[in-house]
């Protein structure tokens, strides 16, 4: 018999659905990034009205979740092959985590830094700026917002 479980959207709705409580929810008790862009300096250097696009495109992709449940719905049904009921809850559980302006959440990086800084026994003060670098994100939001 399973006592608890940390599980993710289909899954805690089925849990739930089979009588399981849930207990607390990740975005409740902590804040964590989930994804991110990730690409080489080079590339920055070289294509950065590339990777401008790629980023309005994330941020208008994330005000369609926000601002379009059904549609947002419709479209985990039929990715992830769930009925709508499924569909909805998965929906509920996960746009808690896409910020309202697409900001990236520094409190998380920091939390990263922190964590990262005890795993690996690093003394010094470690910057933003050393592991993200936001300036094309924040041209891109600008422009974003101008559109």
């Amino acid at each position: 018999m399973v006592e608890a479980a940390v599980l993710g959207p289909p899954f805690d709705f089925e849990a739930r659905k089979q009588g399981y409580n849930i207990l607390a929810r990740a975005d409740e008790v902590i804040v964590f990034p989930e994804t991110g862009l990730v690409t080489s300096t080079k590339k920055i250097q070289q294509a950065p009205d590339q990777i401008k696009r790629v980023i309005r495109a994330g941020i208008k992709a994330n005000r369609y979740i926000r601002s379009n449940r059904d549609g947002t719905v419709q479209f985990l049904g039929e990715w992830l092959k769930l009925n709508r009921e499924a569909a909805s809850a998965t929906y509920d559980s996960v746009v808690r985590v896409y910020d309202e302006d697409a900001n990236t959440c520094e409190n998380g990086l920091r939390l990263v830094i922190d964590e990262t800084k005890k795993t690996m026994k690093i003394g010094r003060e470690v910057s933003l700026d050393e592991i993200a670098d936001l300036s094309l994100f924040r041209e891109a939001q600008k422009q974003t917002v101008l559109r």
